[in-house]
Parts: C-alpha cells; sequence; structure tokens
C-alpha cells in the first residue's frame, strides 16, 4: 500500500471516529447494529469463526437458535465499534452517561490488588470508564495491558485516547514492569480469557472444550501477594448503556497449585457469559491452540 493511500485511509478513519463521537448514542448503536447485521450476512472467515465457538460451547440449542444467537453476537459487536467514538473522543459526560461503575471493594485502601477482566464486548466501554472512575477518586495510573497495533498511526492515537483519563497501558509482554505496578499500589486489570500461546499456559475446560489459557494471574498473585478481584462489564437492560461490577477479591486464591486457579478463573468466566452469551467475544479464536495431538478447530 502506498504511503498516500495510508494517509487517506488513515485520515478517513479518525474523521469517521470523530463522527460517530457526536451522533446521539441511538443513532451510533443503529448504526453499529447495521454493521453487525452485515458482517452477519457476508461469508468472512470471523463468522465461521462464531460458528464454530458457538457449537463448540452451546452444543445443546438447535441450529436454528445458535443463529440467532450468533446474529446478535455481530450487532452488538458492531455496536462495540462504533461506540469507540464515544469512548475514544467524548467527553467525561458522554462516557459517565455510557458507562457506570459499582465496586464493592474500596479502592482507595491502599491494598495492593490486581483484577482480572473478560473479554465481553463492553470490555472497551470498562476499562475507559473504569480510569475516568479511578481519576475522580484520585488513584493514580491504573494499569491495563495492549497489544501493539500494525497500523502505527492508530497505534499511537489509540494508546493516547486510553490513556487520557489516566491510565496507562502496558505492552502485555512487560511482565516486570506489571509485577512493579502491583507491588507498588497501583490498580492492575489483565484479562486472562484468550488463547495467547502455550507459553506460560495450560489446558483447562472452558464450556467443556480443553482450552489454552495464561497463567498470568495465579503466577503474579504469587509473586505480588496481592489481593484478586473480578471486573466484568455487561449491558444494562436498557441495550444502550453498561455497567462495571468490581467484586470482592476472591477467596483462597491463589493456590499451590495454578492449574485448578486457572480453571477457577475459567469458570467463573462461564459464570459470566451463561447469562447473556450473546455478549461474550466470539470472534476470538479462543480455541486455536490444542493438546497435543488433537485436531484444529479452525481452518
Amino acid at each position: 500500500m502506498s504511503k498516500a493511500l495510508l494517509f487517506f485511509l488513515n485520515y478517513l478513519g479518525l474523521g469517521l471516529l470523530y463522527f460517530l463521537s457526536i451522533l446521539p448514542i441511538a443513532v451510533n448503536h443503529a448504526i453499529g447494529d447495521a454493521l453487525g447485521w452485515i458482517a452477519f450476512h457476508l461469508p468472512i472467515e470471523r463468522k465461521k469463526v462464531v460458528d464454530i465457538n458457538l457449537k463448540l460451547c452451546f452444543s445443546d440449542l438447535s441450529d436454528q437458535q445458535r443463529k440467532s444467537l450468533a446474529l446478535e453476537h455481530w450487532k452488538l459487536f458492531g455496536r462495540s465499534i462504533t461506540e469507540r467514538g464515544y469512548l475514544w473522543l467524548g467527553s467525561k459526560e458522554q462516557i459517565r452517561k455510557l458507562v457506570k461503575v459499582v465496586s464493592e471493594v474500596d479502592l482507595n485502601d491502599g491494598q495492593p490488588r490486581m483484577f482480572f477482566s473478560m473479554h465481553l464486548l463492553g470490555i472497551e466501554a470498562g476499562l475507559i470508564g473504569a480510569s475516568l472512575y479511578a481519576a475522580d477518586l484520585g488513584i493514580k495510573d491504573p494499569i491495563t495491558l495492549y497489544i501493539k497495533m500494525k497500523n502505527e498511526f492508530f497505534d499511537v492515537k489509540i494508546k493516547s485516547w486510553r490513556e487520557r483519563f489516566g491510565a496507562q497501558m502496558i505492552l502485555r509482554q512487560n511482565g516486570r514492569a506489571l509485577i512493579r505496578a502491583i507491588k507498588s499500589n497501583h490498580a492492575v486489570i489483565i484479562s486472562p480469557d484468550m488463547d495467547l500461546g502455550l507459553q506460560d499456559s495450560v489446558f483447562v475446560p472452558f464450556f467443556g472444550v480443553p482450552t489454552c489459557t495464561v497463567t498470568s494471574i495465579s503466577r503474579f498473585a504469587h509473586l505480588t501477594q496481592a489481593q484478586v478481584c473480578p471486573m466484568v462489564t455487561t449491558l444494562n437492560a436498557d441495550g444502550k448503556s453498561y455497567t462495571v461490577h468490581i467484586g470482592k477479591p476472591l477467596e483462597n486464591f491463589p493456590t499451590d497449585d495454578e492449574v485448578a486457579d486457572t480453571l477457577r478463573l475459567n469458570q467463573f468466566f462461564e459464570s459470566q457469559i451463561t447469562p447473556r452469551p450473546e455478549e461474550y467475544y466470539w470472534v476470538h479464536k479462543r480455541f486455536k491452540n490444542r493438546p497435543e495431538g488433537q485436531a484444529r478447530f479452525y481452518s
């Protein structure tokens, strides 16, 4: 791709984000729903990924039920994309209307604490809403992880937008920096429910399927002696706003068995997904890596 074309596409994308940020939220969501509906009807690779994931995790549903679930998922996925205009460029007032934070712990008590999140489709809203909530409480530099984008133009801008309320983004590979941050009483948020490869991972069941899952939460909790609290962002009943639920610390966690700890987290994720399966990030190849000798699910 030529530099001139890339320059044009980057600024076209930037303009679209600014346009989405000024629309009424109902219009923004309607555009997202339409984009999701279109994606559902296109023969794209990720549509196959969603269908495979739903069949693996919800084999008890009929084909028609899974098809309906997939359509709802794609509409919410499209909405999660258009909402980013609000989240990355909108005002504090816009974000407070879109995201509410409810915490069962006193985040200002000085206790070393790490949070584990999960990839429900409201995760971007939840993390930015939580960073604004932390700023309002005077909590400095809550930390989340990120993966560097190939597009340098948007990599720099998105990192800046995510950090604009005081959050700090650290590359996922920088484990030492995370450990130092936790020990220094920084709030650190990790989302361990993605297949990130075989290194530092174990195979534990997720909806009954052996799933490659990182052990980072258990390992970091051992190293830092920090409390481990869930942070889950769910869509509200109105269908157009979110609540970030920050739960109490897990009891008896971590143990001396990181496999059991990791399984426990997967079971927690299942308990959150089951009431709202359309909200989970099924476009991810959650079952990409397989135990030795097992066939791959994705072509």
